[in-house]
């Protein structure tokens, strides 16, 4: 066989590429629920017959990085890649056996031609809600994740083709949403196969062989290009802290993430020993989700160009003990995994930006902003609300930080107010940037943003799960924080009640208004060196009062 020269490596790559983009495709016109539908939360990968990611759709950071790990833990303690079978389809949403929280559902289903196994299709998907004492099964009061939904140990959803219908008619009893998971799982599936399908015409156009050996190169092109990163960066050992406010259970209990970067030659160590150990409320990580967030972290430090897969993770090493907030053990729970994954990220950009100093933005908002209300209706139905919004971008050395705007781990989409008003009863009356919430600098931090509805519905209850009122967004070469975030109620009455960050279960009434203002980004470089025009274009469109431009910025705010 004529060796694979780069043209033909190039093409296969994008090949797959277009597979797992066309898998994407597939949830986003067929999904049921606004949080797949529009705030396209969900991610589609394909993996090579090693079981190695090889192509990705541009989707979701923390569930690409992790897809790998969960795969290599079902291969390596629950099915071996010997024991699947053609029509196999293995699922999960088990944290403690590569998972990230019960609502992320894993999927994998191999593409077999000719009796020989070529690849693997993987769709994640978030569902809107898998049981638990919360809706949305965010549950921010859980001591244990036995109370955070239903969970599914890697198992055959398929059997050689045959399936287990009852797993889903169990997964459908368990959901306060049966109509809008069971239509998002039946997309989730029929995703798989458009994948395998994607599998089956890449190989029959080139071969099983040559596809094999593609993969092999394009996983190495990828290890190669992360390596000549990493030798740009001074050997070193670089270390920063972030927090995370609390766990919803000790309220003034702040918890560290502590990184601890060596570079060596063309290799990284990232070493959280020194972070807090494991909490008892469910902003635990695993270890599979906090290896997401530092991959996410170089990649977003050094590696934005590099095409993500399993090739990138070889340099990269991480040590963390068992049993911190970072390698929690079961049964810790962790739907809120995200308060700590973000500050992952957070953390290993802090330590990259002492490393190459000028290269690397100030911090971003850096929580997923996620609430959901259980609203019912005056006839006896009942819905659950689940939405995710974001905040600033840090400012980076070439400019400005953005406003408003999904960043780095989540990757989230904005679902439009107009389709949430048609769907559920509720009322926005306000979306919009929050001014002076981006940190002062020579660039400025982006804004966050206020989102308030109103309660249309006779009664309801309200969950929370956010971060960043107590421990704002760091500024970086003498920028400022970002703006901590807040959130409250206003009654009908004219009361306002403001709210901690995590909210389990808090009753709410018609004509209730609840409002929350995210944080900002942190501001890059000295203020003192903004440009005047810059800030007088700041005060004009609105993202920096006039007294807080002359406070931060002196003369030149006029």
């Amino acid at each position: 066989m004529k060796a694979l020269d780069v043209v033909q490596l190039e093409v296969i790559r994008n090949a797959l590429v277009a597979a797992a983009e066309e898998m994407g495709v597939t949830i986003w016109r067929t999904s049921r629920s606004s949080v797949v539908r529009d705030l396209l939360d969900y991610s589609t990968c394909v993996f090579d017959a090693e079981g190695k990611s090889v192509a990705q759709a541009t989707c979701i950071p923390v569930h690409l990085n992790s897809m790998s790990s969960c795969l290599d833990d079902i291969l390596r303690d629950h099915i071996p890649l010997s024991e699947w079978r053609e029509g196999d389809l293995i699922i999960t949403n088990d944290p403690y056996s590569g998972g990230q929280h019960l609502n992320d559902i894993l999927t994998f289903k191999p593409a077999f031609v000719d009796g020989r196994l070529v690849g693997i299709a993987g769709v994640l998907v978030h569902h809107l809600d898998v049981g638990g004492g919360a809706p949305g099964s965010y549950y921010a009061g859980a001591t244990e994740i036995y109370q955070e939904g239903f969970r599914i140990p890697p198992m055959r959803l398929d059997d050689a083709g045959r399936r287990n219908k009852e797993v889903i008619q169990l997964l459908l009893r368990n959901t306060r949403e049966p109509a809008n998971v069971g239509g998002d799982f039946a997309s989730q599936l029929a995703a798989l196969d458009i994948g395998v399908k994607g599998l089956h015409r890449i190989t029959r156009r080139y071969g099983a062989d040559r596809l094999a050996e593609a993969c092999r190169g394009i996983r190495r092109q990828s290890e190669m290009a992360m390596r000549a990163m990493i030798r740009d960066i001074p050997d070193g050992t670089y270390s920063f802290e972030d927090f995370t406010d609390d766990d919803g259970i000790e309220r003034d209990k702040a918890i560290k993430i502590s990184v601890k970067l060596t570079v060596r030659g063309d290799t990284v160590e990232v070493d959280f020993s020194g972070s807090s150990p494991q909490v008892q409320g469910p902003v635990n990580c695993t270890r599979n989700m906090s290896g997401s967030g530092v991959f996410c972290g170089i990649l977003m430090s050094i590696g934005s160009e590099i095409p993500a897969n399993a090739g990138c993770y070889e340099p990269v090493r991480i040590v963390a003990p068992d049993g911190l907030c970072v390698t929690a053990r079961s049964p810790a729970p962790v739907a809120n995994r995200m308060a700590i994954g973000h500050r992952v990220v957070n953390a290993v950009m802090g330590a990259f930006a002492k490393a190459i100093p000028g290269r690397v933005p100030a911090a971003y908002y850096g929580v997923s902003y996620a609430y959901a209300t259980n609203l019912f209706h005056a006839d006896g139905r009942r819905q659950v609300y689940f939405d995710l919004t974001c905040g600033g971008w840090g400012g980076h050395p070439d400019g400005d930080g953005a406003n408003g705007f999904s960043c780095g781990l989540h990757n989230i989409a904005n679902a439009p107010v107009e389709m949430l008003e048609s769907t559920y009863p509720v009322t926005f009356e306000a979306y919009t940037l929050v001014p002076d919430s981006g940190g002062a600098g020579e660039q400025r931090g982006g804004c966050g943003l206020i989102r308030a509805f109103r309660i249309d519905a006779p009664a309801g209850t309200l969950s929370c799960n956010f971060d960043r009122f107590k421990t704002q967004p760091y500024g970086l070469a003498g920028g400022a924080p970002g703006a901590a975030s807040f959130a409250e109620l206003q009654h009908a009455d004219g009361s306002v009640e403001r709210l901690p960050s995590k909210v389990a279960g808090k009753a709410i009434a018609k004509g209730d208004v609840f409002r929350l203002v995210t944080s900002g980004g942190g501001g890059y470089g000295e203020p003192a060196k903004r440009a005047e025009a810059a800030i007088r274009e700041d005060i004009e469109n609105g993202y920096v009062s006039r007294q807080e431009a002359s406070a931060h910025y002196g003369v030149k705010a006029g």
